[in-house]
């Protein structure tokens, strides 16, 4: 498909009617690899009344038809799969040899998992003499971030659609490219007309003219804590349905019989990968105090394997952050970290950082007051809090210690001991040892990580409403 044209609304490109332009940067470099035009609120006022107009036929559609149309996107996009990693990596500055399997292979396999999981939900069901249904709730208003955009997407797109919702989608600013892709690929999978609609700008303008519109009956953001109570406050009057996965700040706990090398390598592959622009980065870790030298031994050995460099250098690990404000705000808890406390284990030479683009260097703490920013606060940059603990109480108070509640991990010899600490933190996903992300288990937060859950059934769950029809007792069924 020629997609020129800047929106992406009932089933045909057209041109935005914005007048505002939107450069989008190279964060290696901080040049301009192209530009997009902003949406102006009369076309998402007519993505909306697409997206309307096209629920009668997903509401129609049978979950196995919607599975089937779920897993033709995924093929076209793994068709596209090296040119959206080689977009993605010029947009988000992640280093190109990971793209393809972090960012677009990820996303592939999500909207695999939510064909798969569709079976598993019960769109109707028996409770004594009433019938409960699982109905779709309506239009959804979907606002995307920029560190896995294609990721973040599907994993709304596709339970949506599994649930039978249109989609109004407002990817970042920052990586708006790969979203153009994405509707090429629903297009050619054979979405109904409507189904799913793409329109352009920032949060302030475009983002929250979507979410407080009438016609939008459900807003799922994934962004910072910030950006979800913006969007709850909007969505207020109307009484929306509203899903927020938000920032976090997540502890990887070792236990004293815990594997110290597998916890340091696991935890520091975590902040390095993506430069650190991972939600459910484990940023703090946890040792006893009687293992924390060892530990400062082991992060400055593994952090210092990983190679800063430009995202289409081969050899590179880590690459820029994705715009120039994130490049500050890690600066800035560089700069902190010492004043407030924290003793430095191992940073990378700034000298040694490409003189282009928004490039920081990694940097690991030894932070013995968890109340310091360092330790609180979500930096979204390859930064590392290495945190002692005097006993399992005072661990787990610590990793509680945040408003977040996202994401951690417990290392331990003893697995019924690790799972008996994870069932004491507050975070919506736990790792024990090292243990692989799964798909198609439920993904969300506790505390200000936001609520409701993303991934397989319970994700598609997400955008239904329930209803239940009674009967008289001995009608006929």
């Amino acid at each position: 498909m020629d997609h020129r044209a800047d929106t992406y609304i009932g089933g045909r490109w057209t041109e935005s009617r914005g007048e505002d332009v939107i450069a989008v940067l190279d964060p290696s470099t901080g040049h301009c690899v192209a530009t997009v035009r902003e949406s102006a609120a009369e076309d998402v006022d007519a993505a909306v009344d697409a997206a309307t107009a096209a629920r009668p036929a997903l509401r129609s559609m049978e979950p196995a038809a919607r599975a089937a149309l779920l897993t033709r996107i995924a093929d076209e996009l793994e068709h596209r799969a090296a040119d959206l990693a080689g977009l993605i990596s010029r947009e988000m500055g992640m280093p190109r040899k990971h793209c393809e399997g972090y960012q677009v292979r990820t996303a592939v396999a999500t909207l695999r998992n939510t064909a798969a999981a569709l079976p598993e939900v019960e769109f109707t069901s028996r409770i004594g003499h009433s019938t409960v249904f699982r109905e779709p709730v309506g239009v959804v208003a979907a606002i995307t971030p920029w560190n896995f955009p294609l990721l973040q997407t599907v994993a709304k797109v596709g339970p949506a659609l599994a649930a039978g919702c249109p989609v109004v989608l407002k990817p970042s600013e920052i990586t708006p490219l790969d979203a153009f892709v994405l509707a090429e690929a629903i297009h050619a999978a054979g979405a109904p007309a409507g189904a799913f609609n793409l329109v352009l700008g920032n949060g302030m303008n475009v983002g929250e003219y979507l979410v407080g519109h009438p016609g939008t009956a459900m807003v799922s953001l994934t962004g910072s804590t910030r950006a979800g109570r913006r969007v709850a406050k909007l969505a207020a009057p109307g009484v929306k349905r509203v899903a927020l996965e938000l920032g976090g700040k997540s502890a990887s706990v070792v236990l004293p019989d815990g594997d110290l090398a597998a916890a340091v390598a696991g935890s520091v592959r975590t902040v390095m990968i993506n430069s650190g622009q991972t939600c459910t980065a484990l940023t703090r870790l946890l040792v006893p105090f009687q293992k924390l030298a060892e530990a400062e031994t082991l992060v400055a050995e593994a952090m210092a394997g990983y190679r800063v460099g430009m995202p289409h250098d081969p050899d590179a690990d880590v690459g820029p952050l994705a715009s120039a404000g994130q490049q500050q705000r890690v600066n800035d808890h560089l700069e902190r970290a010492p004043v407030d406390g924290a003793r430095t284990i191992w940073a990378h030479p700034q000298s040694e950082l490409p003189r282009t683009g928004f490039f920081a260097g990694p940097a690991a703490f030894t932070v013995t007051d968890p109340r310091i920013p360092l330790a609180r606060q979500e930096v979204f940059g390859p930064l590392l809090a290495v945190i002692p603990y005097v006993d399992e109480t005072d661990a787990v108070d610590i990793a509680n210690g945040t408003d977040y509640g996202l994401a951690a991990a417990v290392w331990s010899a003893d697995e019924e001991h690790a799972l008996a600490v994870a069932a004491r933190l507050e975070a919506g996903s736990v790792a024990v040892n090292g243990a692989p992300f799964n798909g198609l288990a439920p993904f969300g937060g506790y505390k200000q990580s936001g609520h409701g859950r993303e991934l397989g059934a319970h994700g598609i769950a997400e955008f239904t409403e329930l209803k239940s029809v009674q009967r008289r007792e001995g009608a006929a069924r």
